[in-house]
């Protein structure tokens, strides 16, 4: 793995884990970063997007392979000791009883800035079409009937 974001992935989840409020390690950092979900009507791409989810967005870290919390992806032992101590833990994302955000605009922000009171940190390098694309695999794997929203 790349070690710079390894190292952001593991400041992310120890100050997470602490309750703590942190900022990439990296110059990406200082860069200005979208707060809004993707402008205009992009078609999102499922495939695409269950690649980010599984690959350079992270999700399946903390979210679980395909979004099931059982199936983790073998990481580190330190890494998976700080994911397993993430209080609260990490939302069953195939489950949308459970779940806060209700929008795509919620869920695009929680994406880009991070979601505030949890280990989720902020993910400055998704592009407009990676989010489009996240959020419409995000939609599947919830069962939603109305991914547009």
């Amino acid at each position: 793995m790349n070690k710079k974001i390894w190292l952001n992935i593991s400041n992310v989840l120890f100050a997470g884990w602490l309750g703590m409020e942190t900022v990439p390690l990296t110059h990406e950092a200082w860069a200005d970063t979208p707060t809004s979900p993707p402008s205009g009507k992009l078609k999102g791409n499922i495939l695409r997007g269950r690649d980010i989810f599984n690959g350079k967005g992270v999700c399946y870290y903390c979210h679980g392979i395909d979004g099931y919390l059982y199936r983790t992806p073998r990481v580190e032992a330190d890494t998976a000791k700080l994911i397993a101590k993430l209080n609260p833990p990490p939302s069953d994302l195939r489950n949308p009883d459970v779940l806060h955000l209700k929008t795509n605009q919620e869920r695009a922000r929680a994406i880009r800035e991070g979601h505030p009171g949890t280990g989720m940190f902020p993910n400055p390098t998704m592009t407009d079409q990676d989010l489009a694309d996240t959020l419409l695999y995000l939609a599947l794997i919830r069962k939603d009937p109305h991914p547009e929203q």
